[in-house]
């Protein structure tokens, strides 16, 4: 196989983001095909970028000339479309969530292991940041002892249309349900959320901002703090308190200024500034596993444990209560 071909559906924002990556940066691959739920706008879509549009998604899924397929659609579309990329035995790459829900989830997970074989990558890209992935080397060497406490921050300026009070936990702390598991290399236990004093500028009738405590299975510790209406710039923390030191996330940047009187820094302005180079190494190791034939990344069994927590979390917010996490057992297909 010379380019991996692939299929993408869902044309809004992140899809026509990841077709012009795709197909203008990365190597290996080429986005050759498009679909959406809305025909129409999908058919636009493919026209803008001189790509085969199809009309019926599953159409350019079953197509023999698709080799791998993109889910980037919303996110109640994702189980129907990852579920017929695996029954048409192709390679899926699937934006996060893998399903809203974590019984979604776990159909996905048993037809995966029904077919026999690992097709399925969830969209957690924070994994390959450059920074994340040090903090992983630091502690996967053990050689600061073992993590005790974690203190982490995901700030956005503003946030879209249609916020409400679940969003800080089901798509803002989401990524830290998944990252922060894959960091210690464990599950959690439980989790709780709480309120901070309000911010009079933010969103009426949404609480900002809202602090999620988790706790892991030997009893590591963390709190995040999701404030989404800072209007400040997008600053993503971790820091991890070990036994022999303190680990802190390094926090890429711009160049420092020093004009006049004063001295600046630009910051990112939103997570499609401070991630994009995480979005390409993901998208980039994707396609290079497919053609190779294997999944080197978060699996469809990650993307399963991340809405079992984050329904738990979404519950303790609710209740105001502390709740547990419980997990069905990691059967031996997703054991490595």
């Amino acid at each position: 196989m010379s380019d991996l071909r692939i299929g993408l559906v869902g044309t809004g924002g992140i899809g026509r983001t990841h077709i012009q990556r795709v197909n203008t940066k990365l190597q290996g691959g080429k986005i050759t095909a498009c679909a959406d739920p809305a025909a129409a706008f999908g058919l636009s879509v493919a026209e803008q970028f001189g790509i085969k549009g199809y009309e019926n998604p599953l159409d350019m899924i079953n197509d023999p000339e698709i080799n791998a397929v993109m889910v980037t659609t919303a996110d109640p579309y994702h189980e129907e479309f990852v579920m017929a990329s695996i029954k048409a035995g192709k390679y899926v790459f699937c934006e996060k969530p893998l399903a809203p829900k974590a019984d979604a989830c776990k159909r996905i997970v048993e037809a995966e292991i029904a077919g026999g074989k690992q097709l399925v990558q969830v969209g957690f890209m924070r994994r390959y940041d450059y920074g994340y992935l040090q903090l992983k080397e630091a502690l996967d060497s053990k050689q600061y002892g073992e993590a005790l406490l974690l203190h982490c921050a995901h700030r956005n300026p503003d946030v879209v249309a249609g916020w409400d009070n679940s969003s800080a936990v089901e798509n803002s702390m989401v990524h830290e349900i998944d990252t922060l598991r894959w960091l210690l290399g464990e599950d959690y236990a439980s989790a709780e959320v709480r309120f901070g004093k309000c911010t009079t500028k933010g969103i009426d009738g949404v609480q900002d901002p809202q602090i999620m405590i988790l706790t892991t299975k030997s009893g590591v510790r963390i709190d995040v703090e999701s404030f989404v209406t800072t209007h400040n710039a997008y600053e993503i923390k971790c820091e991890i308190v070990c036994e022999d030191a303190i680990l802190n996330m390094p926090q890429p940047g711009y160049i420092q200024v020093s004009a006049g009187t004063k001295s600046f820094r630009k910051e990112h302005a939103d997570y499609a500034e401070r991630f994009g180079a995480a979005y390409d190494t993901e998208i980039q190791t994707w396609i290079k596993a497919s053609k190779a034939g294997y999944v080197d990344g978060p699996t469809a069994w990650d993307g399963y444990a991340c809405q079992v927590a984050a329904a738990a979390a979404s519950l303790a917010r609710e209740t105001q209560t502390v709740q547990p996490i419980v997990y069905d057992e990691m059967p031996e297909f997703y054991k490595k």
